[in-house]
């Protein structure tokens, strides 16, 4: 769908974009963990004068089951002004939805009713197969020349190499393979890129099955899972450079680059290190003509009474973080980081990137602690903080509680349950504040697990810029 006018939520700067009217609405990807049932895009409403505040609002079921929806995205976004391809007259109308197992992707369309998007389109997996030779679709970014999405595994579900496959905005057809020279690269995770710089990077997690079963701790602590990030020459779609943390730093995950399209760094994730279990956040930077990173947070993991831990903990009498996923508010303020085990997400401020200072926290949840939501105290959580959403003004962090559902199973074996929760920013000291009147839970999701939320008009994650 095209416009005479640019789409009124695509901004040319992070500036503008941080002073956007609040979202109304937020998309979450909700999925059956038994594959008997479709999985859904759940609706609800963000809207605090709303009666409906805090509710699930709107519901679309998917047409086949067992695909297991992870992350997804929008067609396009402000990237769609840059002068270097730009496409000023699509829309952010549609959700870009992957199965991580069925490696069936969705097309949903989000007008002309935002509370009941409709499916349009399914790519099935023989498609991109055939046209880009990958399988488990992961991660979706709108490009400023096309709709970028990483997959973790090869054409008819082999074990990879992994990479990037690259869809049309407006018919969504697959294009095919991004890379044009792949290098070392292998297993594959999230992509994200400096756009003004042509440069794009890569994480990396295992190939598909390394994850669909749940964690295995022979690789683990052989040390198997990726450890590195890659760097290329976006215009060339060649690799330049990868960038090995040391193998004891297993997962390394989310990317989240500066929103500031001049500025050269951004933070990656660490889930575990095999070490002494604790989690870590690293910094990548210039050095000279070169890439490096830098560890910036370290986060210890927790002693605990092996009675409390699942199996595969007991061994070890700890809690690791397990830190499963990163956002950065769109000012480059504020970073915060999912502690998925023990039920904690970390506020930080990144204003000084080399030198991160804690200014908030809250607990939620948790594989020992099962700390209750302040407005349902008596409910012991399941789960924790796991994928994380900022607005575009930085004010509200929205948060879900299941990471895979393999992984779901092994971590929280009595059951991980589904609930999400917004939490208030105080933008001007930092801190954070859970609102007592937004907390979707239980049944409310009918019986289906919630991962990634995406805002409406976009939200810190979703949107790059090519202008400070």
């Amino acid at each position: 769908m095209t416009r005479w006018t640019p789409d009124p939520t695509f901004y040319p700067s992070p500036r503008e974009a941080a002073t956007a009217p609040a979202e109304k609405l937020a998309y979450v990807a909700a999925f059956d963990r038994t594959a008997s049932r479709p999985d859904a895009i759940v609706v609800l409403d963000t809207d605090p004068d709303s009666p409906d505040y805090g509710r699930v609002v709107g519901w679309t079921d998917l047409p086949y089951v067992g695909d297991e929806v992870h992350h997804f995205g929008w067609n396009a976004c402000s990237s769609a002004l840059c002068p270097t391809a730009p496409h000023p007259h699509v829309e952010r109308r549609y959700l870009i939805v992957p199965g991580l197992r069925s490696s069936r992707i969705h097309v949903l369309d989000t007008q002309p009713d935002p509370r009941q998007p409709q499916v349009v389109k399914v790519i099935g997996p023989e498609e991109l197969a055939k046209r880009a030779g990958y399988s488990r679709p992961h991660t979706v970014h709108c490009g400023p020349d096309g709709i970028y999405l990483s997959a973790l595994g090869g054409a008819d579900g082999a074990e990879g190499p992994g990479g990037i496959a690259i869809l049309d905005h407006t018919t969504f057809e697959v294009r095919g393979a991004w890379e044009a020279d792949r290098g070392p690269q292998f297993l594959a995770y999230d992509l994200w890129w400096h756009l003004t710089q042509d440069v794009l990077v890569t994480s990396e997690w295992g190939t598909p099955s390394m994850i669909e079963d749940g964690i295995i701790g022979e690789l683990l602590l052989g040390r198997r899972y990726g450890h590195a990030i890659h760097f290329w020459d976006l215009a060339k779609r060649r690799h330049v450079q990868r960038v090995d943390l040391g193998d004891q730093y297993q997962m390394p995950l989310e990317l989240r680059p500066a929103h500031d399209p001049s500025k050269s760094y951004g933070f990656v994730g660490v889930v575990i290190s095999v070490e002494d279990l604790s989690a870590s956040v690293w910094l990548w930077h210039r050095d000279g003509d070169a890439w490096a990173v830098t560890k910036v947070i370290d986060i210890p993991a927790e002693p605990a009474d092996p009675a409390d831990l699942p199996d595969l903990l007991k061994p070890f009498g700890a809690v690791p973080p397990l830190v499963t996923d990163i956002d950065l508010s769109v000012d480059d303020r504020f970073l915060y980081v999912s502690c998925w085990g023990t039920g904690e997400l970390r506020q930080y401020d990144v204003s000084d990137p080399l030198h991160p200072v804690q200014t908030g926290s809250v607990r939620l949840g948790g594989i020992v602690r099962r700390t209750a939501h302040p407005s349902a105290p008596d409910e012991a959580l399941a789960g924790g903080p796991q994928m994380v959403e900022v607005s575009r003004d930085g004010r509200r962090v929205y948060v879900s509680n299941s990471l895979y559902g393999s992984w779901d199973d092994q971590f929280y074996p009595d059951g991980v349950g589904a609930w999400l929760a917004k939490l208030d920013v105080d933008v001007d000291a930092g801190g954070l504040t859970p609102d007592e009147r937004f907390f979707p839970h239980g049944e409310e999701f009918r019986g289906l697990r919630v991962h990634q939320t995406r805002l409406q008009g976009g939200d810190a994650s979703s949107d790059s810029y090519c202008f400070p």
